[in-house]
């Protein structure tokens, strides 16, 4: 371990954040950098457990330990060289992950946990400043063609390892960009585009082909596609949202989070301006609404969630290391609006066509109803599944209850050749997720190619 009582001597510490009067006004980044002897300090915290249950709280199985000691002791480019070795795109996962290693550390059994998730940021970004992430060139190239679909963190993470193994990998996206959610579901206040891009530049002079604006399906077919390479990965997200059903649902000004985020993202910042917006959702996606509405200027902002709000502490039946299902501030609810708990949506009212009320009732109370003005309704209510239909209809890959791809633990489907992985298969999830089938696919594949 970096240093044996360092848990003792100190505290946890998260880094700076710009004023919330500063960085509302703008769409950049807000969380500054630890200082040199944070860093140190935090690192040093990790206690290099017996059995470090940070192994198995990280679907990557990050070797934390082990770059927690480098950091400590001034060796970035060895904490840089474990670090990669697990986990692809550091830099995504070091802004956008909820760091259920975090929740899984020994540490955080009876203190703060390790700031697992910011060292990986502090990692990631001083290997990029010092020149160490470089494009990576397969010994070989095997001359066997994959086509992955989808260009979100699960395509991204099976494209790269599909291309070290020495495959010719083309990346298709019916977007006119590459990123998948992570360009245009994620705002740039959490994560700004060019962090993307740096990492998309590294990708290209590795060999991997990507292809924009492909809408696979149509253009090419699923049989066509699948007649043309010698594998094919579905990586095609999980974007069918979860709907509001109930009278007004139809009234123009109601829409989904994921629409309203992408025109955000597009450049369209003027949507909320000067409007009452309830957000439907508590979870990230509502956040992120939040956060942007409140950037684009909106009159006033609710998030509203369903559920009881959650316990401040573990509740007796949710004990450590499972993760801990507790009360929770985001950084978007910190700049502002209202959070509200236990509420149910019956009806939506309005006026020529446009939203002008919605009426709800208290989940625990359901004798207590209540109207609220509002003229901007964000549904940010999850995710029932993958836009599957094309690739059941016209390649016979079967799909599950839910409307998932249906994978065998292999990441395989039922049509020979064709795998699939990430939230296509497994649901709406984490990031890390993601990037942990994208990787495991990736080797499945090179095995059925061999």
């Amino acid at each position: 371990m970096g240093h044996p009582t360092g848990f003792l001597q100190w505290q946890r510490e998260t880094p700076d954040k710009r004023p919330v009067a500063e960085r509302v006004q703008d769409s950049k980044e807000f969380v500054l950098p630890l200082s040199a002897e944070a860093k140190r300090e935090q690192a040093g915290r990790c206690m290099d457990c017996g059995v470090p249950f940070c192994h198995q709280g990280c679907p990557l199985g990050n070797v934390i330990p082990d770059f927690n000691e480098h950091v400590f002791h001034g060796r970035w480019r060895e904490a840089w060289n474990v670090l990669s070795r697990t986990n692809d795109f550091p830099e995504f996962t070091g802004r956008l992950c909820p760091a259920p290693c975090e929740g899984a550390c020994v540490l955080a059994v009876n203190d703060e946990a390790v700031a697992i998730e910011q060292l990986e940021k502090e990692i990631i970004e001083r290997a990029f400043a010092e020149g160490w992430v470089v494009p990576r060139q397969p010994r070989v190239r095997t001359g066997r063609r994959v086509a992955v679909v989808g260009s979100g963190p699960a395509g991204l993470a099976a494209a790269s390892r599909l291309n070290l193994l020495g495959h010719d990998v083309s990346v298709f996206e019916r977007a006119d960009r590459i990123g998948g959610l992570l360009r245009y579901g994620i705002p740039d206040f959490k994560m700004e585009k060019a962090i993307i891009d740096r990492r998309l530049r590294v990708l290209e002079e590795e060999g991997i082909v990507f292809r924009r604006g492909v809408d696979v399906g149509r253009e090419p077919t699923w049989q066509k596609l699948r007649a043309t390479h010698d594998a094919v990965v579905l990586a095609i997200g999980a974007q069918r949202p979860r709907v509001l059903d109930v009278p007004g649902a139809e009234l123009k000004g109601v829409v989904q989070a994921m629409d309203f985020l992408e025109r955000a993202n597009r450049g369209e910042r003027d949507e909320a301006r000067g409007k009452r917006v309830l957000i439907l959702g508590g979870g990230d996606t509502g956040s992120d609404c939040l956060g942007t509405a409140l950037r684009q200027g909106a009159r006033e902002v609710r998030q509203v969630e369903l559920l009881a709000a959650p316990p401040l502490s573990r509740a007796p039946n949710n004990p450590w290391p499972a993760w801990p299902l507790v009360f929770r501030t985001s950084s978007s609810q910190e700049e502002g609006g209202e959070r509200v708990f236990a509420r149910r949506t019956t009806k939506l009212e309005g006026v020529d066509g446009k939203l002008s009320a919605l009426h709800w009732v208290d989940v625990q109370h359901p004798e207590h109803s209540e109207r609220v003005e509002v003229d901007l309704l964000i549904q940010a209510m999850g995710f029932l599944g993958a836009n599957a239909t094309d690739v059941h209809q016209q390649l016979g890959v079967a799909l599950d209850a839910r409307g998932n791809v249906k994978v065998s633990r292999d990441f395989s489907t039922n049509v020979d050749g064709v795998f699939s992985g990430g939230d296509a298969s497994r649901g709406a999830s984490l990031i890390v997720w993601a990037i942990a089938d994208g990787r495991d696919l990736a080797q499945r594949v090179h095995g059925f190619l061999a």
